[in-house]
């Protein structure tokens, strides 16, 4: 679309939403990300409620808590329960700095996007990238939250073994507790109507509820673990990373990626800012969002490794698939599985939303904003909870697929382009701590990712050439 077809549309859509005379024309700025995340000058916003500070930590704090707070257990059993909290608070503390640098150079910039930042730093091939890099860790994850959606209510097949899903224990083995049955029914009636708001802010509710559930896993495992101590039924956790060999030693890296999938937000601070009454308060918002989301990992990591110890397996949700030892065991182990099950499912939304507005910058750079147009909008959401579910339905296990997604485009995402951008410094405005800050998570992200690409390649080459013999 050139430039006096594109002016001509956006004036029919002031009219069309009858925008505040005091509002400026919805014009999109020369430094626009493009697509669906055209760039607007400032104060061209709809006559609409603007989102609460309470709402916006919502939607923040159920991006970052989705599918890694099953994980951090295991990283503490890889790293030993001192270091391994140790990383989790410098994790957030790194996190925090590289949102700060986003906010405050998108202010420099006059962005409104995460890609339009990422433009104005390094051009469109900058935009390109980071909107792939987004596409490849958003779609990564919630493909994996359907798989986990799958095999917590339909089971799972792990070596040989057959695990049994909620729904197939309290029902039994019928044609609508199948897995193929039970992720359609979620996505036509939950999912469906969720990824179908065009603003973030109208699943503030839906994310409250979701911060709930994981509150309440903590607060379940808590009470199991504090019960088996006072019993006596477990022993005091391993304080320190067992290091055995220099295999061992070169595993410490691999839990560097996981860490920063833990904290992944940076594609929906924009979103989430740009709905605000006042956007001056994204600071605090992502401040507090940072500290409620690292106590509930902090928390989540303890009382996990406390109660399971070395037998704490990649995804904790497996280890209350058994008895806990404890009286009303099963009936927790229930609790436990439902409750993060419908986590997840409130937290698919939140992550699908900045997918739709990545993949239409994407392939509609020079369009109208896809909340404009109804029929790209629901195309492109149809497309991919399409290409979502044939995925999650089709492959059994993607462990592996999301351990590199996680140790390359998630890390850049959250590391490397905010560090990078910092260190091109556009405009001037960068500090010494800026830089020197940039550097650590650069060098951080990229030898923890080359080292994580390289233990799990030689693991699948171990199991590969083990099959063969």
């Amino acid at each position: 679309m050139n430039p006096k077809k594109l002016e001509q549309k956006m004036t029919y859509i002031d009219r069309k939403y009858r925008r505040s005379p005091k509002s400026t024309p919805l014009l999109p700025s020369k430094r626009g990300g493009g697509g669906s995340e055209v760039e607007f000058h400032e104060g061209g916003s709809f006559d609409v409620d603007g989102a609460s500070f309470s709402g916006a930590v919502f939607n923040l704090s159920t991006t970052i808590v989705g599918a890694g707070i099953m994980a951090l257990p295991e990283t503490l059993k890889q790293l030993g329960m001192v270091p391994g909290l140790i990383f989790i608070v410098l994790a957030a503390m790194l996190t925090e700095k590289s949102i700060e640098i986003i906010l405050r150079f998108s202010r420099a910039s006059k962005t409104t996007s995460y890609s339009g930042l990422a433009c104005d730093a390094f051009g469109g091939a900058g935009r390109t990238l980071l909107q792939v890099c987004i596409v490849m860790n958003n779609v990564g994850t919630l493909v994996v939250y359907m798989i986990i959606i799958g095999d917590v209510l339909s089971g799972s097949w792990s070596e040989g073994v057959h695990h049994s899903g909620v729904m197939e224990e309290w029902f039994g083995q019928y044609w609508w507790t199948k897995r193929s049955t039970v992720l359609l029914l979620t996505t036509l009636f939950i999912f469906a109507p969720l990824i179908s708001f065009k603003r973030v802010d109208s699943l503030r509710y839906t994310s409250a509820l979701s911060v709930a559930l994981a509150v309440v896993f903590v607060v379940i495992t808590a009470g199991v673990a504090i019960i088996k101590l006072i019993n006596g039924s477990i022993g005091s956790p391993r304080l320190m990373p067992e290091l055995v060999d220099q295999a061992s030693f070169w595993r410490l890296f691999t839990t560097v990626p996981v860490l920063v999938t833990a904290y992944i937000c940076h594609h929906n601070v924009h979103p989430i800012e740009n709905e605000l009454k006042d956007s001056a308060q994204m600071k605090s918002i992502v401040r507090t969002s940072i500290i409620l989301c690292t106590s509930v990992y902090l928390a989540t990591s303890f009382f996990g490794f406390l109660l399971f110890g070395d037998q704490t397996m990649d995804d904790i949700l497996s280890n209350f698939d058994g008895s806990l030892g404890i009286p009303y065991g099963l009936l927790l182990n229930d609790v436990v599985r439902v409750s993060y099950v419908v986590h997840l499912m409130l937290v698919f939304p939140i992550v699908f939303f900045s997918l739709r507005l990545n993949l239409d910058g994407l392939l509609f750079h020079h369009a109208i904003p896809i909340i404009y147009d109804n029929r790209r909008f629901f195309s492109v959401t149809a497309a991919l909870m399409g290409f979502v579910f044939v995925g999650a339905s089709c492959v059994p296990s993607i462990w592996d697929a999301f351990q590199f997604t996680g140790a390359t485009a998630t890390v850049s995402v959250g590391y490397i382009f905010p560090a990078a951008i910092a260190l091109r410094d556009t405009h001037g405005i960068a500090t010494k701590h800026d830089r020197l800050v940039s550097w650590v998570m650069i060098l951080l992200a990229v030898s923890s990712s080359t080292v994580a690409i390289c233990s799990d390649i030689y693991s699948i080459f171990i199991i590969s050439r083990g099959a063969d013999t």
